[in-house]
C-alpha cells in the first residue's frame, strides 16, 4: 500500500432507561457533547479536552493515540455525538444520526476501516438494535472494510453487533475511568487487522441474568476474582481481547443479560472455549445480589449518628432510586420531603431537575422570597410534585446543565436544573457558591462516579431507595423472551443463550 492507511473515526453514544417517558432528542446530545470535523480531531489531540467538562480523554482520543503511534495512518474526523442517560431517542433523533454517519462516510472519500465509539445499551422508538443498524449503515458505504468499536461494560450485546464488527473492546473498569486506554486498544487492533497483521475470530455467549456479581465493582469481589481470570486469558498471544457485559438493567431488549466476548487471533475454537468460560464465571456470582439501600428515614438517622464524620467533612447520599446518569429524570422529591420535614439542624444540598420551576423563579432577584412547585412535571405519573417556600440564592446558566437556581428552604439549599441534575462532581453546586465542605448533608444523583469526586469532603456515602425507575428490581416489569434471573428462577444459562445465538437453529439447518 503507497498511501497511508484511512481510517474515520466516530462516536454516536448514549445509555437509554426504557422505564423513562423523556424522550432524548439531538438537542441533547448537542447541549452535552457534539462535535464534528475538524474541531472533533483538534479535541483528540494531546493535552486537548475531548469532551469538555466531562472527560478529557475517552475513547476517541485513545484511537487518535494509538493511529499515530501506528505510524502511516491519516484519521478522518467524522463526527462524536454524546448525551447523558435519559430516555429512549425518539425516532427522528435515531434517523438523524444514522443519516450523519453515512454521509460522512460518502464525503470522507476512500477507506480503509471505521473506528466507533458506541454505549451498546441505546434504545430508540421502533428500533430494537440501533447500534447495529448504525453498523449496518456504515458496511453499505464501507463495504467489508474492518470496523473497530469500543463498548461500555453496561452495554447489551447481540448477534447483529457481533456479525457486523471485527474489532469489539469494552470497558474493563466499574466506575469506568479506562475510556482512553479501550480506545487505544481497539485503534491498535484495528490498524493490525487493517494491515493483515491479525485475523480477528470471535465468539460469545450470552446470560439470562440481570443481577449479580454483587456490587460490580471491578476491583472488589467478586467480580475482582472474574477480570483477573480474564486478564490471565489475555496473556495469551493469541488472544486479543476478552469482554464481560453486566448490562444495562433499564435496556427494553428481550434478550437483556449478560454477556461474554472474546476475539482470538485466527483461532476460533479457542474463542469458544474461551467464551464459554467466562459465561461459567459470570453464571458462579449470580447470587451475589447488589446491597440493599437504605430508606431515606434510615438514612437520616444514619447522618445523625455520623456527628464526628459531618464535622470532619460531609456526608453524600445518592438517591439510588432517581439515578440521572443511568437514565432516570432526576425529579424525585421523596428524599427532599424526608429532610426539609425531619432534618432540621443539618445544612443540605439537594439536586432536583425542574425546567418549569427554573423557569419561574429565574426572573426572581437573588435574596427574595418566592413559593413554587418542585417535581412532578417529567414524570407525574411516578414522581409526586412538592410546594415549597424559600429565598432565591444564587443562578447560573451553565452551558451543560441549562439554567440553574439554588433556592434556601429552611435547612436545605434545593438545586433546581433545567437539563441534568446527577451532581457527580462537587463544581456541580460550588459553581453556584455553595460550600460542599460546609454542608451537613450532600445529595447526588449518580451510583458511582461521585465517590471519586466527592472523595476530598465526603467521609461517609449512604444510597437510598425512594422508589424509581432506577431501582434494581423495576427493570422486572419489562418484557423479556426468557425467564431471567433472579426474577425466575433459571438453572441452566445454555439454553437461552443457544436461543439467542441461534445456535438450535443453525444445527437444524
Amino acid at each position: 500500500m503507497t498511501r497511508p492507511l484511512r481510517i474515520a473515526f466516530a462516536r454516536i453514544a448514549q445509555e437509554s432507561n426504557a422505564l423513562s417517558p423523556v424522550r432524548t432528542t439531538v438537542d441533547d446530545f448537542r447541549r452535552f457533547h457534539f462535535l464534528e470535523g475538524a474541531a472533533l480531531l483538534d479535541a483528540c489531540r494531546p493535552w486537548r479536552t475531548e469532551a469538555r467538562k466531562f472527560m478529557r480523554n475517552a475513547e476517541l482520543s485513545g484511537f487518535v493515540k494509538a493511529a499515530r503511534a501506528a505510524g502511516d495512518v491519516e484519521c478522518v474526523p467524522l463526527f462524536s455525538a454524546w448525551a447523558i442517560p435519559g430516555g429512549p431517542l425518539n425516532a427522528a433523533t435515531f434517523e438523524y444520526f444514522r443519516d450523519a454517519l453515512v454521509d460522512g462516510l460518502k464525503r470522507a472519500g476512500p477507506l480503509d476501516g471505521l473506528f466507533l465509539s458506541l454505549h451498546g445499551a441505546m434504545n430508540v422508538d421502533g428500533v430494537r438494535d440501533p447500534e447495529a443498524e448504525f453498523v449496518r449503515a456504515a458496511r453499505s458505504v464501507i463495504g467489508e472494510a474492518p470496523i473497530g468499536a469500543t463498548f461500555d461494560l453496561h452495554g447489551q450485546l447481540t448477534g447483529d453487533k457481533v456479525e457486523g464488527i471485527d474489532v469489539f473492546v469494552a470497558y474493563r473498569t466499574n466506575p469506568h475511568r479506562d475510556h482512553a486506554k479501550v480506545g487505544r486498544k481497539a485503534g491498535e487492533l484495528l490498524v493490525r487487522t487493517i494491515r493483515g497483521e491479525i485475523r480477528p475470530a470471535s465468539a460469545w455467549r450470552t446470560l439470562p441474568m440481570l443481577l449479580g456479581g454483587g456490587p460490580t465493582v471491578d476491583f472488589m469481589k467478586p467480580m475482582r476474582g472474574v477480570y483477573a481470570e480474564m486478564d490471565r486469558m489475555e496473556r495469551d498471544p493469541r488472544v486479543l481481547s476478552t469482554n464481560l457485559f453486566m448490562c444495562h438493567l433499564w435496556n427494553d431488549h428481550p434478550d437483556l443479560g449478560w454477556s461474554a466476548h472474546v476475539t482470538t487471533d485466527g483461532d476460533p475454537a479457542l474463542a469458544e472455549r474461551l467464551a464459554e468460560e467466562i459465561a461459567d464465571l459470570a453464571w458462579a456470582v449470580k447470587d451475589q445480589m447488589p446491597p440493599t439501600f437504605l430508606s431515606p428515614e434510615e438514612a437520616l438517622a444514619k447522618v445523625r449518628e455520623a456527628r464526628l464524620r459531618r464535622k470532619l467533612g460531609t456526608v453524600t447520599i445518592c438517591d439510588a432510586s432517581d439515578v440521572v446518569t443511568a437514565g432516570s429524570t432526576g425529579e424525585s422529591t421523596r428524599l427532599l420531603e424526608v429532610f426539609l420535614r425531619d432534618g432540621a439542624g443539618l445544612e443540605t444540598l439537594v439536586p432536583l431537575r425542574d425546567p418549569v420551576a427554573v423557569a419561574a423563579l429565574w426572573e426572581t432577584p437573588v435574596g427574595e422570597a418566592a413559593r413554587v412547585q418542585v417535581g412532578g412535571r417529567l414524570d407525574p405519573a411516578r414522581n409526586d410534585g412538592l410546594e415549597v417556600e424559600g429565598v432565591v440564592r444564587a443562578k447560573l446558566d451553565q452551558d451543560v446543565v441549562g439554567k440553574m437556581v439554588a433556592l434556601q428552604v429552611d435547612h436545605v439549599t434545593l438545586v433546581l436544573t433545567e437539563g441534568m441534575a446527577a451532581a457527580i462532581r462537587p463544581a456541580f453546586y460550588t459553581e453556584l457558591g455553595l460550600s460542599v465542605w460546609k454542608a451537613d448533608v450532600v445529595v447526588v444523583k449518580t451510583l458511582f462516579p461521585f465517590r471519586i469526586f466527592f472523595l476530598p469532603y465526603s467521609r461517609l456515602s449512604l444510597y437510598v431507595k425512594t422508589e424509581g425507575i432506577t431501582d434494581f428490581d423495576a427493570a422486572y416489569q419489562l418484557d423479556f423472551a426468557d425467564p431471567m434471573h433472579p426474577r425466575d428462577a433459571v438453572h441452566d444459562w445454555r439454553p437461552a443463550d443457544r436461543r439467542r445465538r441461534g445456535v438450535e437453529r443453525d444445527a437444524r439447518a
